[in-house]
């Protein structure tokens, strides 16, 4: 009995050994802790969901102990919540929903959102007012006594609509109000069911490249000094064009007005997983470009561009690097 308790006891010295070491006797590598990551994205139909793959696909590849899933969701305003409610720990956001959001305004109208913070500006998530060419609708003011899809309730295309009516002397009460996510407001707009739509995405916009693959649509242009009584009033905006030909069959330029996609987070993100994040999304681009057009627009050089919440620490030290 004794001479088995001795082997078994040598033996297990001589694992604990062999545990300990490696090659040239130094020790083995201790394992990474894994951290669960999930990143609330929009419609698959959108500009976030592909993105947010790519950033997934990144993160997993480049930053030892993530592991990171993707969710689709109805966009930015619901990604707040899944933040602040700790069921996300990075969403895609409107720069100007996450300004809301701090501020207790408008759909966060006394209900602020304080711990949140910014990751990144991504580029920018333009207005589309999209309607049919036969229509004829050529014009904000022409929307009157039409039926127009604005965003669901409480989202951020439904502020941005009301915001622009605004600018243009319009209130819902001028029009047919449709309060549908935008792939189902461009459906409708094929089938006849609703005038025009507001789309606030990078565009091209999936949905909308589908729609004008099988009818010959228009986008809805502002006029400059529409554009710059908006900025002077809500200066979350800036102006933008979509460029001719970015929709078959849309041959001209097209003024409009922005946000700013971004990256929010919440101060649960430690600084070191900041830094990071921001330097595995910058060694990667090409990632993004590969998973929608508005990748290319991605830079560490406009990624403060348009941020509306603070920086995570380990981000902005990673930005002031050369």
């Amino acid at each position: 009995m004794k001479k088995i308790v001795v082997c078994l006891t040598a033996g297990v010295l001589a694992l604990s050994f062999l545990a300990g070491c490696g090659s040239g006797g130094h020790k083995a590598a201790v394992p990474v802790k894994q951290q669960f990551i999930n990143i609330a994205t929009g419609e698959t139909s959108g500009t976030y969901y592909p993105l947010g793959a790519a950033l997934a696909g990144i993160l997993n590849k480049n930053v030892p102990g993530l592991n990171v899933s993707v969710q689709s969701t109805t966009g930015a305003v619901a990604n707040i919540g899944l933040l602040a409610s700790g069921k996300a720990d990075i969403a895609f956001v409107q720069s100007d929903i996450a300004y809301f959001a701090a501020n207790g305004m408008e759909m966060f109208q006394g209900k602020p959102v304080a711990n949140l913070k910014g990751l990144a500006t991504l580029y920018a998530e333009t207005i589309q007012l999209v309607t049919l060419d036969a229509g004829g609708i050529k014009s904000v003011s022409a929307l009157k006594g039409k039926r127009v899809a604005v965003g669901p309730v409480g989202s951020g295309t439904e502020a941005n609509a009301r915001q622009i009516l605004e600018i243009h002397g319009l209130t819902y009460k001028d029009i047919a109000v449709q309060n549908l996510a935008f792939a189902e407001a461009i459906v409708a707009l094929r089938d006849g069911r609703v005038d025009a739509a507001f789309v606030t995405a990078g565009y091209p916009t999936a949905a909308i490249s589908d729609v004008a693959a099988q009818k010959k649509i228009a986008l809805i242009p502002l006029e400059r000094a529409k554009i710059d009584a908006l900025i002077s009033k809500y200066p979350f905006y800036t102006a933008n064009a979509i460029p001719a030909r970015t929709y078959p069959g849309v041959e001209t330029d097209v003024e409009t007005v922005a946000v700013r996609a971004m990256l929010a987070i919440t101060d649960k993100m430690d600084a070191e997983l900041g830094y990071k994040i921001s330097k595995a999304i910058y060694a990667n681009t090409d990632r993004l470009q590969a998973a929608h057009a508005q990748g290319k627009n991605v830079t560490k050089e406009t990624a403060q561009i348009g941020m509306t919440l603070p920086l995570n620490e380990g981000a902005e030290k990673f930005y002031k690097e050369k």
